[in-house]
């Protein structure tokens, strides 16, 4: 019978329930690959570096004058930007950083001297310069390509900066690091050079 009294009757405590599974793991335990094995990446970083992957070939092979060389200098540019991502103070300064990055790894590939003999790669320099030209200018795409492919690496540079990238003096000036006066000069070279090319196909540059 049911207990009558004042106080209420005192239940025993239910058993435990039993679980076959084992418990969950604690979430710190789990290694995570973008947290662990890579540094976090600012926002919008990712998709400003994609942006600038065809500029970024560009300058490569200005530089380089070789499709399969621009190509491993883009490469291991990215590689080198995404581990050093956090280190870039100003997002509009993103361009000349990458830039800065490819003329980098550029200068250590000629200290090593594994750029020496590169052929120059006209079509690609066509193609790559093709990405910048106004429509109507695109015939004479070719013969610029091969005239630049005979000046030297620092006269395609500087005409790259000005000329493509549409950089000011200035501009040119603090991320080669030289004078402003030193631009102009270097530029003013490089356009009359690049004229000399096209006016006498085959001919080699002129010393400065």
């Amino acid at each position: 019978m049911p207990h009558q009294g004042g106080a209420s009757a005192t239940l025993a405590p239910r058993p435990a329930a039993r679980h076959d599974r084992q418990p969950p793991i604690p979430p710190k335990a789990i290694p995570h690959a973008a947290t662990d094995l890579t540094p976090r990446l600012p926002a919008g970083f990712a998709a400003a570096l994609i942006a600038r992957l065809p500029a970024m070939r560009r300058y490569a092979m200005a530089l380089s004058g070789n499709a399969a060389l621009a190509d491993d200098l883009v490469q291991d540019s990215i590689e080198r930007a995404l581990k050093a991502a956090t280190g870039l103070r100003a997002p509009d300064n993103l361009p000349a950083w990458l830039r800065r990055i490819v003329r980098n790894l550029y200068l250590d590939e000629m200290r090593r001297g594994a750029v020496r003999g590169v052929k120059v790669d006209l079509d690609d320099m066509s193609n790559d310069m093709a990405i910048s030209v106004a429509p109507p200018d695109h015939g004479a795409i070719p013969e610029i390509a091969r005239a630049m492919a005979g000046l030297s690496v620092e006269h395609r540079q500087i005409l790259v900066l000005s000329g493509v990238e549409e950089l000011t003096y200035r501009e040119i000036a603090a991320e080669l690091d030289v004078p402003i006066g030193t631009v102009m000069s270097r530029l003013a070279r490089a356009r009359a050079a690049l004229r000399d090319a096209m006016a006498s196909p085959g001919a080699p540059e002129r010393g400065p």
